[in-house]
Order: C-alpha cells, then sequence, then structure tokens
C-alpha cells in the first residue's frame, strides 16, 4: 500500500490582508480562523457573506491556539503573549510586513500560497495583480490621496506606487509630508492637486475636514473623486481592486 499523502496544513490567520490571499490560495478546509476585522464591514478586504463561513478570532493566544494550527498568519506586529503561547505550543508563527510595493506584494502572495501547499494558485494571483498594475502610459496627473483627519500617503508607501502605476504624480511629496503624514486641510486648498482622492468619510460627510464648506468649494476648482479605504489598506489582490479604481479615475480626467 501507498504512503497517505501529506496533510494540507491548518491556518488561523490574524491579519485581515493575509486573509484576503488565503480566500485564494488556501483550500477553505484549510482556513481554522480569520482576523474579525474580515467580518467588519469597515474593515475588510473580502465579501462579507465568504468571511462569515470562517471562525473568526480578535487574535489572543487562547483563541488562536484553540482552533489548533499548524501555521499562524500574521502582520509584523503579534502581542507578546500570542507570540509566547504559539511557540509553547510548537505553533508555527509567520510574519508579514505591510507591503510597499506591488513587487513586494506578489512575493507576499507566492510566499503564502507556497506555505499553505498550493504555490501554483500564489503564482496565478501574482500574475493577475501583475497585470492589473501594470504601468500606464502618459504624463502623470498631479494628484493626492487624502483620508479623515488629512492623513496622506506618501513616497514609500504601497498606495504611492499605485499611484505611480496608474499614472499619478503623487503630490504629497511636494507639500513636504513623509511616508505617512498629516496635510492640514489650509494646505491642501491653499495648494490643491489636480485630483483628489479622498478617502472614507468623504463618502459619508461625517469627518469635520471632509465636510467643511472649504472642501465643497474645493471641488469645485479640482476633481475629487471618491477612494475607499479599504483599497488603501491592503495589497495582494486588493491591488487588483485598487488600480481598477484608480484607472478609472485617470480616464475620466482626461476623458
Amino acid at each position: 500500500m501507498g504512503s497517505a499523502p501529506p496533510r494540507e496544513p491548518r491556518i488561523v490567520s490574524i491579519n485581515p490582508c493575509i486573509d484576503a490571499v488565503l480566500m485564494h490560495v488556501a483550500d477553505p478546509s484549510q482556513i481554522a480562523g480569520i482576523s474579525h476585522y474580515s467580518q467588519d464591514p469597515r474593515a475588510t478586504s473580502i465579501g462579507l457573506a465568504l468571511a462569515n463561513r470562517f471562525k473568526a478570532t480578535s487574535g489572543t493566544a487562547e483563541e488562536v491556539v484553540a482552533l489548533a494550527p499548524d501555521i499562524v498568519l500574521s502582520s509584523a506586529h503579534v502581542s507578546p503573549a500570542t507570540t509566547m503561547a504559539l511557540d509553547r505550543m510548537h505553533i508555527r508563527l509567520v510574519q508579514y510586513p505591510v507591503p510597499s510595493t506591488v513587487t513586494e506584494s506578489e512575493a507576499q502572495v507566492r510566499d503564502i500560497a507556497a506555505l499553505v501547499g498550493h504555490p501554483t494558485r500564489g503564482q496565478t494571483l501574482a500574475a493577475a495583480i501583475d497585470a492589473a498594475a501594470r504601468p500606464v502610459a502618459g504624463a502623470r496627473i498631479p494628484a493626492l490621496i487624502w483620508q479623515a483627519g488629512g492623513l496622506v500617503p506618501g513616497s514609500g508607501t504601497l498606495a504611492d506606487d499605485l499611484m505611480t502605476r496608474a499614472g499619478f504624480r503623487n503630490m504629497s511629496a511636494a507639500y513636504g509630508l513623509k511616508q505617512w503624514d498629516v496635510l492640514p486641510l489650509e494646505y491642501l486648498v491653499a495648494r490643491p492637486p489636480h485630483v483628489l482622492l479622498s478617502v472614507g468619510a468623504a463618502e459619508t460627510g461625517t469627518d469635520r475636514m471632509t465636510s467643511h464648506p472649504a472642501m465643497a468649494r474645493l471641488a469645485k476648482r479640482i476633481v475629487v473623486a471618491p477612494y475607499q479605504s479599504r483599497l488603501l489598506s491592503c495589497g495582494g489582490p486588493t491591488i487588483v481592486a485598487a488600480m481598477t479604481r484608480l484607472r478609472t479615475v485617470r480616464s475620466e480626467v482626461t476623458r
């Protein structure tokens, strides 16, 4: 009799961005748990109906260990208690930093797929990301992603890489901002970009800055385009959706 094929590893993810990758590269039966953020409509990077099929945890040591995973996937930041508990139980912990480029995200996708035993699926997803993120030809349009509270992603962020690939010039550096920094409304109004990708609260009108009368006046001078916060949160398959939105905005601006 031949030996049985090796059992696929049982996975718990405590990061919503990794959850989204697992939906593409792992068998559902392998996924013992996902992050509770993936079941929050304000934070999820996957469909709620899909996320609700899985057990969700808040990432505590007790919750994770109870699911008896072979591998736990997380961001670079995990509580010391969880790390020590996993070490005591001889459960492998694999941590991934937030990717700052499309290339880094593709590498993470391939690595996660290999860990769960389906490297070909990782290659397929990475190829889809690469195709979606193919650079747009033509002059770059000055633009800025501006979140509720004035937070702006600058150089060295995945958002910056996506903007460049989509044919925009991220104006963050022109304001003297760092990798992640706050741009006061007064500076934005005094020196606006050609396109403002307004995140989150701009779609609901609940933020003090994005609902300010000056924003309404500014919208008459420049292009203000809604940009969902979920498109900023993750790499992986989210890049496909983010690039689709950015390409659409650029097409509308240049039409």
